[in-house]
């Protein structure tokens, strides 16, 4: 057994320095990953532009809640979905709180959801 070998991932051997292309998996990209479409931009920079003006009018520790939904509420696709839901939702729950002043907030979270699937 002393003499047995193992080898795990890639292993390149390349005789020459011409035409060398490398190793190419035919790896792809998700299509979580892919650009925010305008529409999605536009929704999610109204829902923020309403959750700062939500936020002066909550208490601070509805505010406080809302300051740490922020980052996760984003156009693009690096946030996890599920983290993304779950922020949307606290604000949603705070803004259904305040009754009519959150209204506008609850709609602009029901059409993010809704460019989200979900």
């Amino acid at each position: 057994m002393s003499g047995d070998s193992y080898h795990f991932g890639d292993s390149v051997t390349m005789n020459g320095g011409r035409d060398n292309i490398g190793i190419d998996k035919r790896q792809t990209v998700s299509g979580d990953a892919s650009p925010a479409s305008a529409e999605m931009l536009s929704a999610v920079q109204e829902l923020l532009r309403l959750v700062e003006e939500l936020r002066a009018q909550v208490p601070a520790a509805s505010a406080q809640t809302i300051d740490d939904s922020l980052p996760a509420i984003s156009a693009d696709g690096t946030v996890p979905a599920q983290d993304r839901h779950r922020a949307l939702m606290a604000v949603a729950g705070i803004a259904a709180t305040v009754g009519a002043v959150g209204q506008p907030v609850i709609d602009a979270v029901n059409k993010v959801l809704g460019l989200l699937g979900g």
